[in-house]
């Protein structure tokens, strides 16, 4: 397994991914907002590679003060789902946000689909929104103070 940072020639194969997942974890409507993020968005975004192909993905940005550390877009492929490689890119992206000085919570805007991977880091419920992504896709924002997110 290897983590390393996203390059744009990784878009094809993360959009692959992407509706690889749609519609059971994904809209088909986000498509294009990941489309979007990928070109306007990303600050740290990072694909992990298992025999030297990208099985998943996911990144994080800041808040503009630079108090909170969002971790976004996390995409895996169905065949890899299951193995720990979700933790392990989760647990990259933790230890990389601990390392900003700023830093004093993390959050994450998941679905109902994912919300319970993220409690399993400390992170607290703290928000549902129905229908926020698209009909059947609601919006589950979590946050933990940077102190209180565990490594796993």
């Amino acid at each position: 397994m290897q983590i390393r940072p996203f390059q744009t020639s990784d878009t094809p194969r993360l959009l692959e991914l992407l509706r690889l997942n749609t519609p059971e974890y994904f809209s088909p409507a986000e498509e294009k907002d990941l489309i979007y993020y990928l070109k306007n968005e990303i600050e740290q975004y990072f694909v992990l590679l298992e025999n030297n192909k990208i099985i998943g993905c996911g990144g994080f940005n800041l808040s503009e003060d630079k108090k909170t550390g969002k971790i976004s877009w996390d995409i895996f492929h169905p065949e890899s789902q299951g193995k720990g490689f979700g933790t392990e890119l989760t647990n990259y992206r933790i230890e990389r946000i601990k390392e900003i000085k700023s830093i004093e919570k993390i959050s994450v805007r998941t679905s109902q689909l994912a919300f319970r991977f993220y409690a399993k880091f400390g992170f607290q419920l703290k928000e549902i929104v129905k229908n926020y992504w698209d009909k059947g896709f609601d919006l589950y924002h979590l946050e933990a103070n940077i102190d209180l997110v565990k490594i796993r």
